[in-house]
């Protein structure tokens, strides 16, 4: 198995979080943008050339380089996947990065002189292609075309997002004018659905939901459950650092139950202390 030594793996940290900061230093938000290849296209996340879609911060990476390089394809793979394939990178392409993360087992001796396992970290980076950037691969492999979707269509997308949040488990009352995970008693509260309205980038229903995911994300803090700080006010790194999780939890679910996310009113204020 590939390992990767601490200066390298540094290297791919320092990559990944230099891209982050231009984007956020330019105002773009690379987990605010559109998930689809094109309006109405059911494709939520980068997909892999086998169709199983990237995970984690390699999503916020492939969203980021398709908008910056206007790629329609949600699809992506090496230049060896490409010719396995038969077909080939465009001559002048040039890839982008993913990351690959996992854990080795290394049998050491201790100080008593008895053999112990211990788990090394590792993370190495790798280049892939969109699809858009490839020649002679099949048919099914092309940009989907974009399409609307019948109302039923929608409102179905809606009710999966109905079925994730009932199957969290997560207690979550109605009433009030915010929307705010409650701690002290684990429980989320939400406005009105009826509250939430059409914004010209998502419907009243995505705005609901996304703004409930985001919420959802917080609920997973706790102790018994992910034991993350929460922090103690709007400008403290723990506070920051959670709303970012949030921010990203949220983007990803919506991304995951097939609705665009509304940006919170407050985003801007928090970009500050998210560059931090």
């Amino acid at each position: 198995m590939p390992t990767t030594n601490s200066h390298a793996a540094l290297d791919v940290y320092t990559r990944i979080t230099n891209r982050i900061i231009e984007d956020l230093e330019r105002g773009v938000h690379p987990w605010l943008k559109p998930w689809t290849a094109g309006p109405g296209s059911n494709v939520a996340r980068p997909l892999r050339h086998n169709g199983e879609p990237y995970s984690g911060i390699n999503v916020i990476l492939l969203w980021s380089e398709a908008v910056a390089r206007g790629f329609r394809s949600p699809t992506w793979m090496t230049f060896r996947q490409a010719l396995e394939l038969g077909g080939h990178v465009r001559k002048g392409e040039t890839g982008s990065m993913v990351v690959y993360a996992n854990r080795i087992t290394k049998t050491e001796t201790d100080e008593a002189g008895t053999e112990v396992d211990r788990e090394i970290a590792f993370l190495k980076a790798y280049t892939v292609f969109c699809t858009d950037q490839i020649e002679g691969l099949p048919d099914r492999f092309h940009p989907v075309t974009p399409i609307d979707f019948p109302a039923d269509t929608r409102a179905d997308r809606i009710e999966r997002a109905d079925a994730f949040v009932a199957a969290t488990g997560a207690e979550i009352r109605t009433g009030g004018n915010r929307a705010c995970y409650i701690p002290s008693v684990d429980r989320i509260e939400m406005p009105a659905y009826a509250s939430f309205h059409d914004t010209g980038t998502s419907t009243a229903a995505e705005a609901y939901y996304a703004t409930l995911l985001h919420e959802l994300v917080h609920w997973t803090a706790p102790a018994h459950r992910s034991n993350r700080e929460l922090g103690k006010r709007f400008g403290d790194h723990a506070y920051a650092r959670e709303e970012m999780i949030a921010e990203l939890g949220a983007a990803f679910l919506c991304a995951s139950v097939g609705i665009t996310p509304e940006p919170r009113a407050d985003h801007a204020a928090y970009i500050a202390s998210w560059l931090e």
